[in-house]
């Protein structure tokens, strides 16, 4: 039997749909105030569900909201272990119940959280132990994430099994405020040693190309998409370079790491959330999604543009979806993928679907 280390931030990926791009600092506070609601028990609660080898393993789980009140819904042997001091969503408090689940010989710990989370893991555990992270927050770009929950179920069972290779993935730091501000700041943090299955762990983000080929591909696509735009429809536009060269096109200002409304050619929404979002669905009765995967992760809902939530993702339908990629961001991609956190609204993404990689040009991909 193993002994699995178990902790949940609460609040990670609330800024996400009310499009506050993460929960660092005072972000929380605000998030609360624009309604976010708490994203991590469900996908905490997928990952357990799908365990299939709940007699092998024993889990050590942090007190109340940070894991204890969900796992005891499950049959599951667990112990608390620590307590909680101060704001439970403290990065203080995970760095101390880690501590003290590293002191109980821990062989395994799986984190259900963000970035910000991961580097709260690795400034304790650094490459002490393995470790697993349950995709709950806004952007995850570090590549010590399973792709989705299920996924983070089937790494444990293979853990469990004896049949995972280890390796060294990133973490990633990744500036909140400049990320706010549209400005994209990513530094390596460290490395955590996590037990590696084909296809279910996500790779880190890949910094998109400035270079002069990629900058005209980009603007091929954004005259094609000009080109086939239909009059009396809204175009919510999601972040990233190649989606901000079709606003570029139309002389229309662009959030790059945001999402806007543009109808007929006119700005009408910019750097939405998931309410802004909403209350133009009821003004519009025609409207399409254009998105952009993400680099070396090839996610086009669930990561950083958490205000196409479920719910709009649904109102608006998979045949109303758009994908563009440049050539070369489409060519290092297996696949696409989704992580909305619905499973209901990520199966019926799944399958294949047209991308625009070039002006005349679309390639089929398979959404997994």
């Amino acid at each position: 039997m193993k002994m699995i280390g178990f902790i949940v931030n609460p609040i990670a990926g609330m800024g996400g749909a009310v499009g506050l791009k993460g929960t660092d600092g005072k972000a929380y506070v605000e998030a609360l105030k624009l309604g976010a609601k708490p994203v991590t028990p469900e996908r905490a609660k997928q990952f357990l569900s799908n365990i299939k080898n709940k007699d092998k393993l024993f889990i050590l789980t942090a007190p109340e909201d940070m894991g204890e009140n969900i796992i005891k819904n499950f049959d599951i042997k667990y112990s608390v272990v620590g307590s909680l001091s101060g704001e439970e969503t403290s990065a203080e408090n995970t760095k101390k119940i880690v501590e003290e689940m590293l002191k109980e010989n821990i062989d395994l710990l799986v984190f259900v959280g963000g970035d910000g989370t991961a580097r709260d893991i690795y400034d304790v555990v650094d490459l002490k132990i393995l470790v697993i992270g349950v995709p709950s927050g806004v952007k995850m770009f570090s590549s010590v994430f399973a792709v989705n929950p299920r996924a983070a179920a089937e790494m444990v069972d293979a853990f469990l099994e004896a049949t995972v290779s280890i390796v060294e993935r990133e973490v990633l730091d990744i500036n909140e405020e400049a990320f706010r501000k549209s400005k994209l700041d990513v530094k390596l943090y460290g490395y955590l040693k996590v037990p590696t299955v084909e296809g279910l762990v996500q790779s880190s983000k890949e910094p998109t190309r400035s270079s002069e080929s990629s900058k005209e591909n980009q603007s091929a696509i954004a005259k094609y998409i000009l080109e086939n735009m239909d009059e009396d429809v809204l175009y919510l536009i999601g972040p990233g370079t190649t989606a901000r060269a079709i606003a570029d096109e139309l002389n229309v200002k662009k959030t790059l790491l945001g999402v806007d409304a543009i109808y007929n050619g006119r700005l009408v929404g910019e750097d939405l959330n998931e309410k802004g979002i909403l209350d133009l669905l009821e003004k519009f009765a025609k409207v399409k999604i254009i998105v952009s995967p993400i680099g070396g992760q090839g996610f086009i809902f669930g990561r950083g543009n958490q205000e196409f939530s479920p719910k709009v993702i649904k109102s608006i339908g998979k045949k109303n979806i758009t994908i563009v990629a440049t050539r070369d961001k489409i060519s290092k991609l297996p696949c696409l993928r989704v992580g909305t956190g619905d499973i209901e609204v990520d199966d019926t993404l799944k399958g294949y679907i047209k991308v625009v990689t070039n002006y005349n040009e679309e390639v089929m991909m398979k959404v997994d």
